[in-house]
C-alpha cells in the first residue's frame, strides 16, 4: 500500500510504502495499548473504589460483583443438588445391600446376630496425632464419585453370589431328602440281600420302612408325578420326576393320591402304606433314580435324629 505525501514546504510530492509487516505491527501496538489501558482503569478501579463517590460508578461495581456472586452461588446450587441425587441414589443402593447381605446370611446359614444389617457397623480410635485438613468441594465430589463406583462393583458381585447361592439352594430342595414316612431305621437295606421270596443273593435297587397299613407317605421333594398306577411288582406305585434327571419311586401302597402330571411339593402326602405288590407285609419300598439307574437313598436322606 502506497501513500502519497503533497505540500507546499515540499519540493516533491514523498511516498510511503506500507507493507503487511507494517500493519501487523502496528494492531499489535492498539491491541497493547488497549489491554494496558484496560488494565490501568481497572487497577485505579479497585485501587480508589473507597475514595470514589460516583453513585453510577458504585453501582456498576456493586453490580459486577453482584453478578459474580450469583455465578458463584448458582454453580455451588447445582453442584450440591447433584450431590444430593448421588446421595440418594447411594442410600436406595445401601438399602438393596443390607437387603442382599440379610438374605446371603440366611442362605448361608449365618446366624442374624453376626450381621446387624440395620445398624450402622461401630467405628472410633485415638486422637490423630499427624495434622488434619478439611476436605474441599473438589474432593468431596471425587471421595463420593469413588465410594459410587465401589458401591456399584459391590452391588454386583453381591447380587451375582446371590444368584449363585439361591440356584444352589433351589438344586438342594429339589433332591429327595425328606423322609417319605415317620421311621427312624431300615427294614431292608439297599444293595445286596437275601431275597424273601427266593432265598438267593440278590441287589436290593432301594430301602424298605416297615410301617402299619394306611400310614401317610409323603414325597421327598417337590416335583411332578410321571407314574401313578398298579405294577405287577410293585403294586400301587408313584414315580415323581425332580428335575436333573432324579426321579424318586413309592411302591407297595395301598392307595395312590396323586395322578399323572399332578404337580408336588415336598412334604406332601401321596400315598399310604400296603403290602401290594411283591411284598411280605406292610412296608414302603421307595427309591431314587438318577438317570434311570438306582442310587443309595441313604445320600440324600435326612435321618431324624
Amino acid at each position: 500500500m502506497n501513500i502519497i505525501l503533497i505540500s507546499n514546504n515540499l519540493a516533491k510530492a514523498r511516498t510511503l510504502t506500507l507493507t503487511t509487516k507494517h500493519f501487523v505491527l502496528l494492531a499489535a501496538a492498539f491491541i497493547s495499548s488497549s489491554v494496558l489501558l484496560a488494565m490501568g482503569l481497572n487497577y485505579l478501579s479497585l485501587r480508589y473504589a473507597d475514595k470514589l463517590d460516583s453513585p453510577t460508578f458504585r453501582s456498576l461495581v456493586l453490580s459486577v460483583h453482584q453478578e459474580e456472586h450469583q455465578k458463584a452461588q448458582s454453580y455451588l446450587r447445582d453442584s450440591l443438588n447433584a450431590m444430593a441425587i448421588r446421595m440418594g441414589q447411594m442410600q436406595a443402593q445401601l438399602l438393596r445391600l443390607d437387603s442382599v447381605g440379610a438374605r446371603l446370611a440366611e442362605l448361608s446359614g449365618m446366624k442374624p446376630q453376626e450381621f446387624l444389617f440395620n445398624q450402622s457397623p461401630g467405628q472410633g480410635g485415638a486422637h490423630p496425632t499427624l495434622p488434619t485438613q478439611d476436605l474441599s468441594f473438589v474432593e468431596m465430589g471425587n471421595k463420593i464419585q469413588e465410594l459410587s463406583a465401589i458401591l456399584d462393583d459391590r452391588s454386583d458381585k453381591l447380587g451375582a453370589l446371590d444368584s449363585v447361592l439361591m440356584q444352589d439352594r433351589l438344586k438342594k430342595k429339589m433332591l429327595p431328602s425328606v423322609m417319605p414316612i415317620e421311621a427312624k431305621w431300615y427294614s431292608s437295606g439297599f444293595g445286596v440281600r437275601i431275597d424273601p421270596f427266593t432265598g438267593r443273593s440278590a441287589f436290593h435297587e432301594g430301602v424298605d420302612f416297615m410301617a402299619t397299613t394306611g400310614t401317610p407317605i409323603v414325597v421327598a421333594a417337590s416335583g411332578v408325578v410321571v407314574y401313578s398306577d398298579y405294577h405287577p411288582e410293585y403294586g400301587n406305585m408313584i414315580d415323581v420326576d425332580h428335575g436333573n434327571e432324579f426321579v424318586s419311586r413309592y411302591a407297595h401302597a395301598s392307595r395312590r393320591l396323586v395322578k399323572v402330571g399332578q404337580v408336588v411339593v415336598r412334604g406332601q402326602k401321596i400315598a399310604e402304606v400296603g403290602s401290594t405288590g411283591r411284598s411280605t407285609g406292610p412296608h414302603l419300598h421307595f427309591e431314587v433314580r438318577h438317570r434311570g439307574l438306582p442310587q443309595n437313598p441313604s445320600r440324600f436322606l435326612k435321618m431324624p435324629g
